[in-house]
């Protein structure tokens, strides 16, 4: 018990520092502001979701202590509760079977266990990530106009430090980029927080500590809400005012989350394939370089959730018949 506390409280120290590095406006400080729910995701893996609650929130209240509330509460929502809560998920299963007892005295058979689905998973991640996004424009105001105002002045004084007068062509690259902020946060926030999970399950994996088999993410599959979700969620993008920004947000995190079952489903499709090395590291190299390839990941993901691409695949490669005795 005191070693999962002590585990939880440095998670959080070292989470809290990661953190608070931003102030710094170095560059190395963005790379460990997006690492920032690392320890606490090891802590809830490794050592139970406890450790990562104590640590979350030590961590949340030093900050609060240090640099304000407004820091408290950030912390918390953006890094705290993602990393507490997703640890628990990794770890939660249940018994699918009741553990049976051999007629000769011998011990109980021991239950097989269910663990919480890839895809489960990662529309909780897709959640987070639209929370944190529209948590933090909240911050900039309480009504639409506000918030856009706000990010119109951001944009402008980096495209144009010295405020001077602007030509039409500026204006346009503002108004375009105060569209697209919102989108943008919540697509970075979703591989943000998956790629810290992952990390996270292969620092356990690595050390012993990872208390459930390594699931075979090929075989990733978003829920079927997740499709009535999206279309909730672009249907709000024509609501107007708070809520076309939510909706665009939320669509963004989906299509994200799509967009990881569409790898997943290339990686199926390719398992017949003699120079599937070269596909797949051809696809992840265009993506990371051009990033607008992902959108055809986010169409072959919800291809396979309307058509089911990966079950007629399976169902294509039946095994030989045996020979004939």
């Amino acid at each position: 018990m005191i070693a999962m506390v002590l585990i939880g409280l440095a998670a959080g120290c070292a989470s809290a520092l990661m953190f608070a590095s931003i102030i710094s406006g170095a560059l190395i400080s963005v790379l460990l502001f997006y690492l920032a729910p690392l320890p606490l995701m090891v802590a809830a893996i490794g050592w139970g979701p406890l450790s990562a609650a104590i640590g979350g929130i030590a961590a949340s209240l030093g900050l609060g202590a240090i640099f304000g509330f407004n820091y408290c509460i950030a912390f918390a929502v953006a890094i705290a509760l993602p990393g507490w809560w997703l640890g628990h998920l990794v770890l939660l299963g249940r018994p699918v079977a009741a553990a049976a007892h051999s007629g000769n005295g011998a011990a109980p058979v021991e239950p097989e266990l269910e663990w919480y689905p890839v895809g489960c998973i990662l529309l909780w991640i897709a959640g987070f990530a639209a929370l944190t996004t529209f948590a933090a424009l909240l911050t900039l105001g309480t009504d639409a106009a506000t918030i856009t105002d706000m990010l119109r002045r951001g944009v402008t004084r980096v495209l144009n430090p010295e405020n001077k007068p602007a030509p039409a062509e500026v204006a346009q690259w503002v108004d375009a980029m105060v569209t697209f902020a919102p989108l943008a946060a919540a697509a970075v926030a979703m591989p943000t927080l998956t790629l810290n999970l992952w990390l996270a399950a292969k620092i356990t994996a690595t050390s012993g500590r990872l208390h459930r088999p390594w699931p075979d993410l090929k075989t990733a599959t978003l829920p079927p809400m997740a499709l009535a979700l999206l279309c909730v969620a672009a249907a709000l993008c024509f609501a107007g005012g708070l809520l076309t920004i939510l909706g665009e947000i939320i669509t963004s995190a989906l299509m994200m989350a799509y967009a990881f079952t569409g790898f997943a489903v290339l990686h199926t499709l390719t398992l017949a394939l003699k120079s599937r090395a070269f596909w797949l590291g051809s696809t992840y190299a265009i993506v990371v370089i051009f990033v607008w390839p992902v959108l055809a990941m986010v169409v072959l993901g919800l291809a396979d959730a309307a058509f089911g691409l990966r079950e007629r695949f399976w169902r294509g490669r039946k095994p030989p018949p045996l020979p004939a005795p």
